[in-house]
C-alpha cells in the first residue's frame, strides 16, 4: 500500500511517499480502505516533533479516517466487508490514517453517516469528537445557556457551533469579519470581530453584563488568560490548547469557574452521537480545502501558515475518486 511517512521530525519536507506493507486485522480488529482522510492542527503539531517521544520514527501519521471495511478480524461483530465507516485512529498508539489502509479496533468505529461524503466524514471525525467531549462530556452546556467559541471558523470551531445549537445555546463566537456569513450559518447568534473588538466587551455588553456559561477556548494565548473576565456565575471554561500562559485563577475564583483541559479519547459513542446530529441536519463539516495523499506536505503547508482564505478543515482524498474534484488541490 502506498503511505506518507515521517521518516524525521521537522518541516514538510520530513514526509516521504513510500510503499508499505498492508496491515493484517488482528482479533478484534478491522481493516479499513481508506477514502479520505485529514488535517488537524495536531497533525503538524506532530510533525516539527512537538510530540516525539509519543511518536516512535518512521510514522505513519494521521488521525482521521472514513473508509470502507475490507477485511474483519476474529471475533468482530458490529461490521462486515463492505460496511462504510469513520472514526479516528488511537492517538500515539500505532500507525495513523496517511495510508490507503489502516488496521483499527472495532470499538472505536462507527458507522458512517450515509448522508456524508467520504471527505466531509474524514473531516469530522476528530473535530466533531473533540467538540463533543468539550460542550457535552466536560461543559456540560445546558438548554438555554450561552457559550462563547473562539475561532469559529476553524475546524474545531465550526462544528462546535454546530453541536451548541443542536443543544439549545446561545452561541458567541469570535472570528474575522470576512468570515461572519459563514459562521452566522451555522448557527452563531453574536459574532465578534478579534481583529478590531475586544470579545470580553463585546460579551459583557451582549449579555447585559452577566457573561457567558462556557467559554470553549481553541486558540489559547489571551483567549483563555482573559476568559474569567467574559465568564458568568458558576462557569466553565474548556480549553483544547496544550501550552497556554499563566492564568488569571483570581478572577476564576471570585467567579467560582471551573476549567477543563481536553484531549479527546476515542470511541463509537461519540460518533454515534454526532451521526444523529448530521442525520437529523444539525451538523455537517465544511471542507475548505482538498488534496491528494501525495500532497499531504501541501496540506499541512497550508493549514500551518494559518491561510486567512481558508475556512473549515482541509481534506485529503486518498481513494481519487472519494469525491470527483478531489484529485487536484485546490489552490
Amino acid at each position: 500500500m502506498k503511505a506518507m511517512t515521517l521518516k524525521s521530525f521537522g518541516g514538510t519536507d520530513a514526509f516521504e511517499l513510500r510503499e508499505m506493507p498492508k496491515p493484517v486485522p488482528g482479533a478484534g480488529q478491522v481493516l479499513v480502505r481508506v477514502h479520505a482522510t485529514s488535517i488537524n492542527p495536531l497533525d503538524y503539531q506532530v510533525r516539527r516533533g512537538d510530540y516525539q517521544d509519543y511518536v516512535p520514527l518512521p510514522a505513519i501519521t494521521g488521525h482521521d479516517v472514513s473508509g470502507v471495511v475490507e477485511e474483519v478480524g476474529a471475533g468482530v461483530t458490529a461490521f462486515v466487508p463492505g460496511d462504510e465507516v469513520w472514526y479516528t485512529p488511537q492517538i500515539f498508539d500505532g500507525p495513523g490514517s496517511y495510508a490507503e489502509y489502516h488496521v483499527a479496533a472495532e470499538s472505536i468505529i462507527g458507522k458512517k453517516p450515509a448522508s456524508l461524503t467520504h471527505l466531509e466524514a474524514a473531516s469530522l471525525t476528530l473535530v466533531g469528537g473533540t467538540a463533543w467531549e468539550a460542550l457535552v462530556g466536560r461543559a456540560q452546556l445546558r438548554v438555554g445557556e450561552s457559550v462563547l467559541v473562539h475561532g469559529g471558523a476553524g475546524g474545531v470551531g465550526h462544528v462546535a457551533i454546530q453541536v451548541a445549537k443542536a443543544i439549545g445555546a446561545k452561541v458567541f463566537t469570535t472570528a474575522r469579519a470576512d468570515q461572519f456569513e459563514f459562521v452566522r450559518s451555522l448557527g452563531a447568534d453574536v459574532t465578534i470581530d478579534y481583529e478590531t473588538q475586544d470579545y470580553v466587551e463585546v460579551v459583557m455588553r451582549e449579555s447585559a453584563g452577566k457573561g457567558v456559561n462556557v467559554i470553549f477556548d481553541t486558540i489559547g494565548g489571551d483567549t483563555l488568560a482573559r476568559s474569567p473576565d467574559a465568564l458568568a456565575q458558576l462557569g466553565r471554561v474548556v480549553s483544547i490548547v496544550d501550552l497556554a500562559k499563566p492564568q488569571n485563577l483570581i478572577q476564576a475564583w471570585g467567579k467560582n469557574a471551573s476549567y477543563h483541559f481536553v484531549f479527546t479519547r476515542q470511541n463509537r459513542g461519540k460518533l454515534d452521537e454526532l451521526s444523529a446530529l448530521v442525520e437529523r441536519g444539525q451538523l455537517r463539516p465544511h471542507v475548505g480545502a482538498t488534496y491528494s495523499l501525495a500532497d499531504i506536505p501541501l496540506a499541512h503547508a497550508r493549514l500551518e501558515s494559518r491561510d486567512k482564505g481558508l475556512i473549515g478543515k482541509v481534506a485529503i482524498a486518498v481513494v481519487p475518486d472519494a469525491n470527483p474534484k478531489a484529485a487536484q488541490a485546490q489552490p
